[in-house]
C-alpha cells in the first residue's frame, strides 16, 4: 500500500477515496451513521468497535486506522490517583541512589504463608470479589519483594523469585481488569523479568499471555498479536512428550494471537492461530492444565475464542448459534464465562432482540456486579437497548440504569 498520511483523520479519508466511496457509502458499507464518518474525518475519536468496522469496510488492518491522541489533547486532572496508592507504593516502590528501598524490614519472610495468601488472591480475582483482591495485593506484593531481597544469594532465592513473579502477575490482571494499564505493564514487566530470573519459561509465557491482553485493550493490537506469536514459536512443546501444563500456557498464546488477529481484521491469521490451539486443547485433554496465572486451558477455551472471534467481527447470528454450545462448556471460568455473555447481549442487539439482551446484561448485574462493573461493552450495550426499546420503564431497566449511571 503507497505510504498514507500521518493524520488519522486525513488517512481515513484517503482510504475511502482510494476505494471510490462516499461517505454516505463508508457509512453504509461498515454499518455506521453517517455522522460518526463524518465526526472521525473532522478529527474526532471513535471507539475500538468502530474502527474494526471500518477497517472491515476498507479491508486495512484495524490498527492502520487510528493512532493515540497527541500529549495534552485534553485535560487530565488527579481525580482517581488516590484509589490505588497502596498498590502503587507495593509495585512502585522509592529506591535511594545505592539501591535500597525505604520499606526494607527485618525477619525471615515466610514464603509459604506468602504462596498460601497469593492463592487465596487467585481465588477472590476468580470469584469477581475485586475488594478482597485490592486490600490483599499491596502487603502481599511487598512482601514478595522483601522476600527476593532477603534471599538474595541463598537456596530460597529461586522460591522467592518464582513466588514474586506470581503475585506481580496478578497485579497485572487485575489492572488490566480495572483498566490502570501504565501500571499493569509495569507489574507485568517485573514479572517477566523474575520469570526469567527463576529460569520458569512457563510462568514467562504466561506472563507474555496477560501482557498480550493489557496490549489488547489499549488497542496495540500488531504488538499483542507478533508478542503472543513469537513467544508461542520460542516456548513450542513437543506435542507428545510435554507437560499439560507447557502445553497449557503455549496454547493460550496462540488464543491470545488470535484476538489480536481477529481484531485486527485479519481472519485468515486469526483461523490459523486457532488451528494451533485446538491442536494443544486436543493433547491437553478434557482435565486441562495450567497452574500460571495465565488461567486454566482445555478444548473448549478454543470454542470460547471461536464465539468471542465471531463478535469482534460483527457476525452476531453465529455468536448466538453457539451460545448454547459455549455455556455448556465445563472448562470455562467465571471470567471466560462473563465475558461470553456480553458477547451474547452484544449479539442480540445486533439483530434487534432488545428485551433479551436486557435479560442477559440484568442476569450480569445479579450474578457478579463487581465484574460488571468494569466492562465499557456492557455499559455501551444498555446504551443501545435504552436508544432503541419503546417498551415501559421496568423495574429491571431502573436498577441497570442506575448501576451503569444512566
Amino acid at each position: 500500500m503507497p505510504h498514507l498520511t500521518d493524520n488519522p483523520a486525513d488517512r481515513l479519508r484517503e482510504l475511502r477515496r482510494r476505494r471510490g466511496l462516499t461517505q454516505e457509502q463508508l457509512a453504509e458499507r461498515a454499518a455506521l451513521s453517517l455522522a460518526v464518518i463524518k465526526k472521525l474525518e473532522r478529527g474526532g475519536a471513535g471507539r475500538l468497535e468502530t474502527y474494526h468496522a471500518l477497517a472491515r469496510a476498507l479491508g486495512v488492518r484495524t490498527s492502520i486506522l487510528f493512532d493515540a491522541q497527541p500529549p495534552h489533547a485534553s485535560r487530565n486532572d488527579d481525580s482517581g490517583k488516590l484509589a490505588l496508592l497502596r498498590l502503587r507504593r507495593a509495585l512502585v516502590p522509592p529506591v535511594t541512589a545505592l539501591g535500597h528501598r525505604l520499606d526494607a524490614a527485618d525477619g525471615d519472610p515466610d514464603l509459604q504463608r506468602m504462596s498460601a495468601t497469593a492463592t487465596a488472591l487467585d481465588g477472590a480475582y476468580h470469584a469477581d470479589d475485586y475488594g478482597t483482591v485490592a486490600d490483599l495485593l499491596p502487603e502481599l506484593a511487598s512482601s514478595a519483594h522483601l522476600a527476593v531481597d532477603h534471599f538474595a544469594g541463598a537456596p530460597e532465592q529461586t522460591e522467592a523469585l518464582r513466588l514474586r513473579s506470581d503475585v506481580l502477575q496478578q497485579a497485572g490482571r487485575y489492572l488490566t481488569q480495572v483498566r490502570v494499564y501504565d501500571l499493569a505493564h509495569l507489574a507485568l514487566r517485573d514479572a517477566l523479568r523474575d520469570a526469567v530470573a527463576a529460569n520458569d519459561q512457563l510462568a514467562a509465557g504466561a506472563t507474555i499471555y496477560l501482557q498480550g491482553w493489557t496490549l489488547i485493550r489499549e488497542g496495540r493490537l500488531d504488538e499483542a498479536e507478533r508478542l503472543a506469536a513469537a513467544t508461542a514459536d520460542e516456548i513450542e512443546p513437543k506435542i507428545s512428550r510435554a507437560s499439560r501444563d507447557a502445553l497449557a500456557v503455549w496454547g493460550r498464546l496462540w488464543l491470545k494471537a488470535s484476538a489480536a488477529a481477529a481484531r485486527n481484521n485479519r481472519p485468515t491469521e486469526a483461523r490459523e492461530m486457532l488451528r494451533l490451539a485446538r491442536t494443544a486443547g486436543a493433547a491437553v485433554g478434557p482435565g486441562g492444565g495450567s497452574r500460571y496465572k495465565s488461567g486454566r486451558f482445555t478444548g473448549s477455551s478454543v470454542v470460547f475464542q471461536v464465539a468471542e472471534n465471531y463478535a469482534v467481527t460483527d457476525q452476531p447470528r453465529r455468536v448466538l448459534g453457539m451460545a448454547n454450545r459455549v455455556q455448556a462448556a465445563a472448562a470455562a471460568t467465571s471470567n471466560t464465562g462473563h465475558r461470553h455473555l456480553l458477547d451474547v447481549a452484544r449479539a442480540h442487539v445486533q439483530v434487534g432482540q432488545l428485551a433479551e439482551a436486557e435479560q442477559v446484561l440484568a442476569g450480569l448485574h445479579e450474578e457478579t456486579p463487581e465484574w460488571l462493573r468494569h466492562q465499557q461493552m456492557a455499559q455501551e450495550t444498555f446504551h443501545d437497548v435504552l436508544r432503541g426499546s419503546r417498551q415501559r420503564v421496568s423495574k429491571r431497566r431502573r436498577a441497570l440504569a442506575r448501576f451503569f449511571d444512566v
